[in-house]
């Protein structure tokens, strides 16, 4: 699993370096990533994830599916909406709105949190995995987000970058808390874990249709985005195909 953690991490200080060395913060290149995660992240909660857990689940689960999507409504009131990329532009900046990169970082360090949690060996190695794939590729454009919006309110970029690094650690925690519980609560909790997938699948849901379904400034459906997101199935199509091949 130490791997897997040095994977979520690294993609978050990564993305956020890359705000810092090449300066990417352009709108265009944020938007065409987000489509593709929003894409990838629908792919596999439809091929891989939502069947694993109706397989063996069937009551209740649907429940937790609405549960995740009900739950990342509540944490947009904090976020507004980074996950999917909403921004705060300049003209709508205020005084009073300077505690926003701190409920920021409260709400998507929850968000971060939950998506962990399912990240546990009770799984198999394929869906575990493409969990934490279709994580990485969500948590990418997340953090180019989440640096830029702490620069763009004029913190200095070390303590941006700290503070990324602490929101880098909270899907490793989600991990590593499910463990702790198992170990010390309760021996064996792995038939809930697909309860808490569920959650995570609603959440999911929420994200990438909020990314596929806005419209941009021009109220346009451009031939980019289109061929992005058909990128982000076909690679998540790929992976439902290789794990039916094992």
């Amino acid at each position: 699993m130490i791997w897997i953690y040095i994977l979520l991490i690294g993609c978050v200080l990564g993305a956020g370096l890359l705000v810092y060395l090449i300066k990417l913060e352009s709108k265009q290149v944020l938007k065409l990533l987000l489509s593709f995660s929003g894409a990838f992240l629908i792919g596999i909660s439809f091929l891989n994830l939502l069947p694993e857990i109706y397989e063996e689940h069937t009551v209740y689960i649907g429940l937790f599916v609405l549960l995740g999507f009900v739950l990342q409504l509540v944490l947009e009131l904090l976020t507004r909406g980074a996950e999917h990329g909403h921004e705060h532009d300049e003209e709508h900046c205020c005084k009073e709105d300077h505690l926003s990169p701190w409920l920021l970082m409260i709400g998507l360090s929850i968000h971060s949190f939950l998506e962990g949690m399912p990240i546990v060996d009770s799984f198999n190695d394929h869906l575990r995995n493409t969990l934490v794939v279709g994580i990485i590729v969500h948590k990418v454009p997340i953090a180019i987000t989440l640096l830029t919006l702490f620069l763009h309110y004029g913190m200095p970029f070390r303590k941006a970058f700290f503070l990324l690094f602490i929101f880098s650690l909270m899907t490793p925690l989600g991990s590593l808390a499910s463990y702790v519980v198992q170990a010390v609560i309760i021996q064996d909790l792995s038939h809930y874990f697909h309860y808490v997938m569920a959650v995570v699948v609603g959440i999911f849901l929420h994200v990438s249709t909020s990314i596929l379904f806005e419209a941009d400034e021009t109220h346009q459906y451009n031939w980019k985005k289109f061929l992005t997101i058909v990128l982000g199935i076909a690679f998540a199509f790929s992976i439902a195909f290789l794990g039916h091949g094992h």
